[in-house]
């Protein structure tokens, strides 16, 4: 992986068609007018076949504690998604992942958060595997749980609410949801 400079993280702004047309400071880019930008989510499955999913910090600008899929993120600029699935899945869990591979590459959403901020995204959709347990970085993560598929489907299509909205999408369109 290429080493990236952190000075200001910035966003990839893109165009309908997911081409890159700009960047942003990631500080300011979601607001109540946010522009398309990429991202990725990531579902991470234990040798048990368990997924492991986790409950946004309190401190998440944007749905704050509430639970989600594994991790999400966005590339920096001039990185590649998986660069950046093994960077954030490092600083937000601690964790070292294996065998990651896209499952849903056209993924796109837009959600309104309770506070007005918007999530406009393309933003594929990749499974991995890990060998470890999460040590979860607490600014991001509140807490985690592993849990099977089938389960975790049913919850979060009973109670969308508990969940986030790009979760409660993806899980709607993930056939091949296992490790």
């Amino acid at each position: 992986m290429a080493q990236i400079e952190l000075i200001e993280e910035r966003v990839v702004l893109v165009d309908d068609s997911g081409l890159a047309i700009g960047t942003a400071p990631k500080a300011t880019v979601h607001d109540a007018d946010t522009l398309l930008h990429l991202a990725f989510s990531c579902y991470v499955f234990n040798s048990l076949g368990e997924v492991l999913v986790s409950r946004r910090s309190l401190a998440k600008k944007t749905w704050p504690g509430v639970w989600t899929n594994s991790f999400c993120g966005h590339p920096l600029p001039g990185e590649s998604i998986p660069d950046a699935i093994v960077r954030r899945a490092h600083f937000e869990l601690g964790l070292e992942l294996e065998d990651i591979r896209v499952t849903l590459p056209d993924f796109r959403y837009r959600a309104v958060d309770s506070s007005g901020i918007v999530e406009n995204e393309i933003c594929p959709v990749y499974l991995a595997t890990t060998a470890a347990e999460p040590l979860p970085n607490s600014d991001e993560v509140a807490e985690f749980a592993w849990a099977d598929p089938a389960t975790l489907r049913r919850s979060v299509l009973d109670h969308p609410w508990a969940f986030s909205p790009w979760l409660g999408l993806q899980i709607k369109e993930l056939t091949d949801f296992d490790a």
